[in-house]
């Protein structure tokens, strides 16, 4: 077995990892849609909205001239891509702002703040996530996810895998 002697703080990711990130967002979104009267294969466009996950980082990571776009604004333009795609239809400002904050509600896998919580009692714990640092917030209070910190691409200014952002956790911790 290693020597952990020297470690003092754990980071990881969230998004699958912490969190069931996909039967959250497709349960949500039909609860929403049957009281909303809105419907719309959810779960095609969940996967959908995933699939355009990582092509929308690497847009920002490719032309930094643009400047840092956080997540929640990433995932809100792909948002309303899809809704064209599959003809969601009358949809306010007000509807896609709560779709878009669904990733600030997702649910932890069932052994998530156990095992979490047993980490903490000998480490700080922190996400290393893409997900901004409100949406990381307000995940932990609605999960009840018990980490220490914060630390988000946000901070950095760099998606993972930009080195920046696991060289600058580390220097901040």
């Amino acid at each position: 077995m290693s020597d952990l002697s020297a470690v003092k703080a754990l980071v990881f990711d969230v998004f699958g990892t912490v969190v069931d990130w996909r039967t959250s967002l497709i349960t949500d979104f039909m609860w929403w849609g049957k009281q909303r009267g809105v419907s719309a294969d959810w779960t095609a466009l969940v996967d959908g909205w995933r699939g355009m996950y990582v092509a929308s980082m690497d847009d920002v990571r490719k032309h930094p001239e643009r400047g840092y776009v956080m997540l929640d604004d990433l995932h809100r333009r792909s948002l309303e891509k899809l809704v064209d795609k599959f003809a969601v239809k009358g949809l306010t400002d007000a509807d896609l702002d709560y779709l878009t904050k669904g990733w600030h509600r997702l649910h932890p896998w069932p052994d998530s703040v156990a095992g979490l919580t047993r980490l903490k009692t000998k480490f700080v714990i922190a996400p290393l996530s893409n997900g901004n640092v409100a949406l990381l917030t307000n995940m932990a209070k609605f999960a009840g996810l018990p980490w220490d910190l914060v630390m988000s691409a946000e901070l950095f200014e760099h998606y993972k895998p930009d080195p920046e952002t696991y060289l600058g956790a580390a220097r901040l911790l």
